[in-house]
């Protein structure tokens, strides 16, 4: 009966085999010696005895037994050899008895190479075993700048605290932001508690995700992990019944998919214009039907008040905008104060039980609460304003800040008399760099002279620093101001004197880019959207062509700098001119672009540096107020800061 036994796993082997071949690939297992002649060694350390998962045995430490095995570690050699009446003793042996010997073997990148015990894991392979016993001895590599071997130093750090060697991501990052999901702060170390209770909710989910053929897909169980952490919450998890799993695994599956995507998001970089001749048939119906029973009922979520906060402020003006668009039609309300992490999910629940559905949550921070919104209703249209989120299920929404700024700049540079400028900026996130740097191309554009000193009000201990210094003629400062606040600390203004003299005011027309979203929930093309992008994230990013941002300017501004400054408005509508292009070099020299090139849209959103005649930098996590690290977390421009 097991000569059966090792037929079978013959002719496994040998479909391995020629598998390979077929590919090009070496067909036997791969031995780590000729692997380390490549390599240069760091160092060797005894792990001493472990539990090793089998999937993550790979090869054998010398090329002795290389050619007995395919790469699956299924044998090759023939039934009448002495090697296969070994393989099938021990393969009785192991069924009757159980193991009596560990393995050693030798871990390398978080994969595993047998010394001795190869026919032991074959067996155990073939027997469909999880693990086995090994004395372990890790080579590490040294670092390089590779992007495995930065994921493997970061395991490196990952299996100190967690004694943990069966979760490995594909990215560089996330190990970190794992620990971190999980609510283990970086560097505590987990108890044997913590590992059972861990164990127990990777096993469950491992289960669920290969039985729906997460396998097929070319991403880690740990990526997939994560992300279901993301959105569910590992507390949450943990009180999942088996059946609760599998069915959030269904609701969730476009986040997995996600991660196989070269391009995760979708950007939409300008509203969608209808075609009038196939909707024909529903506009003639409109006119004569007036009232279109396509409605909406839209909740939206803000952080602070609209008279203690500008952005709320700004936010809630697009609400009201939106009241007056819609007569009729959309109904909606404001939840003001909302915390996020500790009330946000709860009045959201609360929100869609009183029949609202559609969500705007105004804030970063509310991130994780609209996830896992999203995914417990698929039904509800949910969006954040934010930016580069890759969450299929979470559709986000944010404006080209970056080309008023370019504008205000403009007007900077021909006005300033000392060639001093100052911009007060607040959080480090996507975007940020961008607006920064559009303001100081745009102030160069016209005055080749001009320097942009930054500062930041987010910083601890610290008031911001340019508002003191004499030479600082113009200022870039918030956008605008609450309405109970009589500051003229806003817009771009000539600082000095009692009072600041205001020239012109980046603003937000929030008003315009909700009408414009609600318009594609209720005309029906919503889901077309999705389908034509697939399991890409659709992010909104509109800009002065669509009307969602602007530059105002005062009637004291010169009426040749506004003459200028209509006509760069009116060709950066019509992509006659584009700021983010040309040669552009960054404070430490390097060339970030050049030619006639356009930067990449992407690459303007994750842009972490800034353009040379910048005086300052992007601050550090660690000198952020606690308040600006809670957003700096989720969308800032230096993730891996926000680990330290």
């Amino acid at each position: 009966m097991s000569f059966e036994k090792y037929n079978n796993a013959l002719k496994a082997a040998q479909k391995e085999y020629r598998a390979n071949l077929q590919k090009g690939n070496y067909p036997y297992l791969p031995a780590l010696d000729e692997i380390l002649s490549y390599v240069k060694v760091e160092y060797e350390v005894n792990l001493g005895l472990c539990e090793i998962p089998l999937e993550l045995i790979v090869g054998t430490r010398t090329r002795g037994r290389t050619n007995a095995f395919a790469a699956n570690f299924m044998p090759l050699l023939p039934p009448q050899t002495e090697f296969a009446n070994k393989w099938v003793q021990l393969c009785t042996s192991l069924q009757e008895e159980g193991l009596r010997d560990s393995v050693k073997a030798y871990e390398f990148m978080n994969r595993f190479y047998v010394l001795e015990g190869n026919k032991r894991v074959s067996v155990l392979k073939y027997l469909d075993a999880y693990s086995v016993p090994c004395s372990v001895t890790r080579i590490v590599p040294r670092r390089t700048d590779s992007k495995e071997n930065k994921i493997y130093y970061e395991f490196l750090d990952f299996y100190e605290a967690t004694h943990i060697n069966y979760i490995y991501f594909s990215e560089v990052g996330r190990f970190a932001k794992f620990l971190e999901r999980i609510g283990v702060p970086k560097g505590e170390q987990w108890t044997t508690e913590d590992r059972q209770e861990f164990d127990s909710v990777y096993i469950r989910f491992r289960k669920a995700f290969e039985a729906r053929g997460g396998k097929k897909l070319p991403i880690t169980l740990g990526d997939a992990l994560l992300t279901f952490v993301t959105v569910f919450g590992y507390e949450e998890i943990r009180q999942m019944t088996d059946a609760e799993i599998k069915s959030n695994l269904s609701t969730v599956w476009d986040e997995f998919l996600v991660l196989t995507e070269e391009q995760s998001i979708e950007l939409s970089m300008e509203p969608r214009k209808e075609n009038a001749s196939p909707n024909l048939y529903k506009n003639l119906l409109n006119l004569i039907l007036p009232d279109n029973p396509s409605r909406a009922k839209i909740a939206f979520f803000y952080e602070k008040t609209h008279k203690t906060s500008s952005w709320t402020y700004s936010h809630e003006l697009g609400r009201l905008y939106l009241e007056n668009v819609f007569p009729g039609r959309v109904e909606t309300a404001a939840f003001e104060n909302v915390l996020p992490g500790e009330d946000d999910l709860e009045q959201m629940e609360q929100a869609i039980q009183d029949g609202y559905n559609m969500i705007f949550t105004t804030t970063p921070v509310m991130i994780p609460a609209s996830l896992k919104i999203a995914a417990n209703h698929p039904d509800i249209k949910i969006l954040n304003c934010s930016l580069n989120i890759s969450h299929p299920t979470l559709r986000t929404y944010y404006a080209r800040m970056y080309e008023a700024k370019f504008l205000a700049g403009v007007i900077a540079g021909s006005m300033t008399a000392t060639n001093k400028i100052g911009y007060i900026a607040d959080y480090p996130i996507y975007g940020m760099a961008a607006n920064i740097n559009a303001f100081a191309m745009g102030a160069r554009m016209v005055n080749p002279e001009a320097k942009i000193y930054l500062d930041w009000r987010t910083l601890k201990d610290r008031e911001v620093r340019i508002l003191e210094d004499p030479e600082m003629d113009y200022i870039m400062d918030q956008d605008m101001t609450p309405p109970d606040d009589t500051s003229r600390h806003f817009g771009l203004y000539r600082a000095g004197g009692e009072t600041p003299e205001n020239l012109a005011m980046t603003t937000w027309h929030w008003g315009k880019l909700y009408e414009k979203i609600v318009r594609i929930a209720l005309n029906g093309t919503w889901k077309e959207e999705d389908a034509g992008i697939g399991s890409r994230a659709i992010n909104y990013w509109w800009g002065l062509s669509a009307g969602v941002v602007d530059l105002i300017c005062s009637q004291n501004l010169p009426q040749s700098t506004k003459r200028l400054v209509d006509l760069l408005r009116s060709n950066i509508c019509s992509d006659i001119f584009i700021p983010f292009s040309g040669e552009l070099v960054a404070q430490d020299g390097t060339v970030k672009n050049e030619g006639d090139q356009a930067i990449p849209p992407q690459e303007i959103i994750t842009m972490d540096w800034l353009i040379d005649n910048v005086v300052g930098s992007i601050p550090s996590f660690s000198d952020l107020t606690e308040e600006a690290q809670a957003v700096v977390k989720l969308q800032g421009v230096k993730e891996e800061e926000t680990k330290e």
